[in-house]
Order: structure tokens, then sequence, then C-alpha cells
């Protein structure tokens, strides 16, 4: 970070004040039309599953085999080129939703800094990217099936729990550096304070970084991103123009919580086990549907592939409001160790005030949405707790 910006870091940022109503308003707003968005979305990629699944899989497969006698003889190529039938198709036809909800939606809410240039190039390196790791993974999970017979569902969930480890360490360091300029931060002030808050608590960082958000967005994050030796702070620049250094202390002591309390060590243990019982049910499903006994593992279909993903999208679905249950719960713990550990009450109510004008985050959101799609408590709840720890 250059040395203007560290100089404005420092200065008392604008004072915080809860929304006023139009604003609370234009938050609600963009609030109700990004979740129906979002249940389109869902709602297509079911559906879309479903019919390949379920009624063009077989014949797709069929046309490969007959075209060339290459395809009809290696079962990997053919499943490669399955999948990118499969997923390119996918591609199109939410395409339009994706741009709406990318980026019109996002300007129209004067949230985005992007062109349509820009975003058409992000939007294309995310699709690739989730292309080639969603063949890699695929592919290896069919090996998995065709090598280990009935205990593959037990395997592969092992196995996917170490892709998750791997793609956890890459993460800060090869990923998100496709999509963000990311440097060193230089802020004395700011680390000295961060260095003093992991004092014995086992915390390794190997440093904290500027996270270029202001070239997409003008929403502020912050984030506690790696494994092991690239474990650092995230922090983006809208972030650190928009709040004062006792207001980045309350945020980044929060990310403390979740190492103090082992939460990613749990989510990814979670994680292993929804993994084994969700390929435990597509192994049942998918022997009722192919048929078949005893069941031919080593020469599963090439065509279930699209089952495999029409029942781990619906499975996911269905299991996300346990997992978002379990996220709010250690969010809260890591506020109350935030707010116990650093004495900053009234700075991160100040902060969460922000952050929900920045992102125009409803800080009220209805409980059932809250119940089925929220990972985090809603900022009311936040600051409220905040609000009720500085008056005691």
């Amino acid at each position: 970070m250059n040395e203007s910006s560290d100089t404005q870091a420092t200065e008392p940022a604008q004072t915080a004040t809860e929304m006023t109503p139009d604003q609370l308003a234009e938050a609600k707003r963009y609030g109700r039309q990004s979740l129906v968005c979002d249940l389109v979305d869902r709602a297509l990629d079911i559906v879309y599953l479903g019919i390949v699944a379920l009624v063009a899989a077989r014949p797709i497969d069929l046309w490969l085999q007959g075209s060339s006698p290459l395809w009809a003889d290696c079962w990997t190529l053919r499943l490669a080129v399955l999948f990118a039938i499969v997923f390119g198709l996918h591609v199109a036809v939410s395409f339009p939703l994706s741009f709406y909800s990318g980026h019109v939606l996002e300007h129209r809410f004067a949230l985005s800094n992007q062109t349509f240039g820009g975003w058409l190039w992000r939007y294309t390196k995310r699709m690739v990217l989730g292309g080639g790791l969603g063949l890699a993974l695929f592919v290896g999970l069919f090996w998995l099936i065709w090598t280990t017979g009935p205990w593959w569902w037990l395997v592969a969930a092992g196995a996917f729990f170490l892709v998750s480890v791997l793609l956890g360490q890459l993460m800060p360091v090869l990923i998100m550096p496709l999509f963000y300029k990311i440097e060193r931060l230089d802020y004395p002030e700011l680390l000295e304070r961060l260095g003093r808050l992991v004092e014995g608590t086992g915390l390794s960082i190997e440093g904290v970084y500027r996270l270029d958000l202001s070239e997409e967005t003008v929403k502020a994050n912050a984030m506690l991103a790696g494994v092991g030796r690239t474990r650092r702070v995230l922090l983006g620049d809208t972030l650190l123009k928009g709040c004062n250094l006792d207001e980045l202390v309350a945020i980044f002591a929060h990310e403390v919580g979740h190492h103090v309390f082992h939460h990613i060590r749990k989510m990814m243990l979670i994680g292993l086990v929804a993994s084994a019982v969700g390929f435990w049910i597509c192994d049942a499903l998918v022997k009722l549907w192919v048929g078949g006994s005893p069941f031919d593992y080593a020469h599963l279909p090439v065509y279930t592939l699209p089952f495999f993903m029409f029942v781990l999208g619906v499975f996911t679905n269905l299991l996300e409001p346990v997992n978002n249950t379990i996220s709010r719960r250690y969010e809260r713990q890591s506020d109350r160790y935030a707010l116990e550990q650093t004495g900053l009450a009234a700075a991160f109510v100040s902060a969460f005030h922000k952050l929900a004008k920045l992102n125009k985050d409803d800080p009220d959101p209805p409980p059932l949405e809250v119940l089925l799609f929220h990972s985090h408590p809603p900022i009311g709840q936040r600051v409220a707790m905040a609000e009720a720890f500085e008056q005691r």
C-alpha cells in the first residue's frame, strides 16, 4: 500500500450513523431483488440438471459413442466431453441471469465500478476456472467409483477433504490474484496492533495484504484466508478507506476469533461428514436408477455424470440451512470474542453501520430468509449485541 493511502487510512473516517430511511429502503430493495435472482438461479440450476440427467444424458452419450471409435472406447475422454457439453450448455442457459444479477443490478444500485467488458472478462475467468476444476473433480470421482467399488463414497469424501485443504492453501496465493490485485500492506500502526491481538493465540499469519476491491465494487470486505503457511489477512481497499484504525482492529479481532475457536477446522470436518453423506445418497440413488444386481461399479455408465451433479446439487441446497445455522453461531462467537478482547464496542458498532451502508446490506432481513440463506447474522443483531456489551 502506498504512503498516501496509509495516511488516509489512519485519519478518522466519516462519522458512522445508522442508515437514513431512504438508505434503509434502498438496502431492502436491493436485498429483495438479489434474493429473487438467487432463488431463480438455484431453481434454474436444479431444473436444468434434472432435465439433462433424466432425459438428455443417455442420448448424448449414445451419440458420442457412435460419432467416434475413440470416444466409444475411452470412457474417460467421453466423460470429459460430456461434462464439457453439460457445463457449456449450463453457462449458456444461465448467462442472461448472471449478467443481470452480477452487472445490471449492481449498477442499478450504484455498487459496481465495472464496465461491461471488465465484468465479462472476470465472468469468463470464473467460468474457465470453475469448469476446469469441475472437470478434474468429476473425472477423479468416476475413477474412484470405477476402481474402489462399493466403498467409493467413503474414499471420495476423504479425497475431497484433501482437495478442500489444498484449495484453501492455494486460494490467496494462486486463485484470488487471478481476479484481484493483492499487495502487502504498509500500515505500521495497524500491523502493530494486529500483532498484539494474535499474541498467545497460536495464530501464525504470513502477512497482511491490501485487496483491490475498488476496481470491481464499492463494497467492503475483509477475510482471513489460506491454510498453514499461506494464511494471511486480506483487507479490501474500500474497507481501508472507509474505516478508522479502531474499526479495522475490531473487524480483525473477529477474524482472530475464528482461529481461536477453530471454526475453519470444524467447518472442514463438517464438510467431510456432509460429503460422505451426500456421496452415500448418490450411491443409493444411482443403483436404483441404473439397476443391475450385483451393481457393476467398474462399468458405471458415463451418462450418469449429470445424475450425480443433479443429486449433489439438490443435496447441497437442502443442507445449506443447516450449514448456515452453524456458521451464524460461529460468527456470533467470534463477534463476542472481538468485543471481549478489544473492548472496542463503539468502534465495532460504527464499523458495521459503515459496512451496511457501503454494501447496502439490509440490517434486519426477514427471519425466514436469514434461516435459509444467510451464513452471517443480520447486521442489526450484531450491532445490538455490541451495544448491549458496551452498556454492561
